[in-house]
């Protein structure tokens, strides 16, 4: 069956799929994967009565997202030039960086303000996903 992870509990390694309005408990050791689970995971599996046996993920869930960009190169991008809202091109949000700097370009220099914002957002980790949702190294 195709289902979902409903509820994933380390302490007592012990979980509930959802598939079709039905929930089925499962233990770690009916689990088939490097990860553990997390909620909200695409699995297929074995249904019995009310258990779930041979969980596996689906597709793209088999790794965590990987960081390729670096939260501090961004935040010092968005200190010194977040004006032209560089740190947000190099996050691949390019239609805000072009809004920043319309901002920017609107208000005479007014929106450098949203870039020393960004920065202090970026430095708290506030702002901790690149565009594509991966996260920050």
């Amino acid at each position: 069956m195709i289902g979902q992870i409903e509820s994933y509990d380390p302490d007592t390694q012990a979980g509930v799929v959802r598939s079709e309005g039905k929930f089925f408990e499962f233990h770690i050791d009916d689990w088939v994967a490097d990860v553990p689970p997390d909620p909200d995971d695409d699995v297929i599996f074995d249904a019995n009565e009310t258990s779930a046996s041979n969980i596996r993920l689906v597709g793209a869930y088999l790794e965590p997202p990987k960081a390729v960009k670096y939260k501090y190169v961004a935040a010092v991008l968005a200190l010194f030039l977040g004006f032209t809202g560089a740190h947000r091109f190099y996050l691949g949000h390019y239609k805000l960086g072009l809004a920043q700097l319309a901002v920017t370009a609107a208000t005479v220099g007014y929106g450098a303000l949203w870039g020393f914002i960004d920065a202090v957002l970026l430095f708290t980790g506030h702002i901790n996903k690149d565009a594509k949702g991966r996260p920050l190294k």
